[in-house]
């Protein structure tokens, strides 16, 4: 597996798989009907913001990860992430590696902390998956989050230090 800057080029295959993902509304506070121009604007980011995409020997497109600050000014100096791995190749450590790639990348630009603002309580794989990696529950918002099958749970509020 290769983690590189996303391109313009690789934005058709994130597209596919987080059109799919955010329309399921199970994990993502993004509207189920996001539009293209919105996604793009959302997960395409600029410096100090950077995008990445996990691709495998052929090139295709397994994932992808977008992190930035996670507040401006006084609170610059933690940094926040999100990611997305295309449904069709769970299971095989994307998801692990692009959240590693994203503390790396975080740690070289000398952020102290990396905070998850809202990871949804029922999604227990990307719970377990980031605690295993140092992150801590530091709070939780209940029922912020409408889970389309589950009613109304709790938005995580997650934490590392770096």
């Amino acid at each position: 597996m290769r983690i590189s800057p996303a391109t313009s080029d690789d934005w058709p295959a994130v597209w596919r798989f987080l059109r799919r993902i955010v329309a399921d509304a199970e994990t993502f506070t993004y509207p189920p009907d996001i539009t293209e121009d919105l996604a793009r604007d959302i997960w395409m980011l600029d410096a100090p913001g950077r995008t990445v995409v996990a691709t495998d020997a052929s090139g295709t497109v397994l994932g992808s990860a977008k992190m930035n600050p996670n507040q401006m000014g006084p609170g610059a100096h933690v940094s926040s992430a999100s990611f997305m791995v295309d449904p069709a190749h769970q299971g095989r450590g994307v998801g692990r590696a692009l959240c590693a790639y994203a503390l790396e990348w975080a740690r070289s630009e000398g952020y102290r902390g990396m905070q998850f603002n809202a990871v949804v309580e029922t999604n227990t794989a990307a719970v377990a998956l980031y605690r295993s990696l140092g992150f801590e529950v530091v709070g939780t918002v209940p029922g912020a989050f409408a889970h389309p099958r589950h009613g109304y749970v709790g938005l995580h509020v997650m934490h590392r230090a770096l």
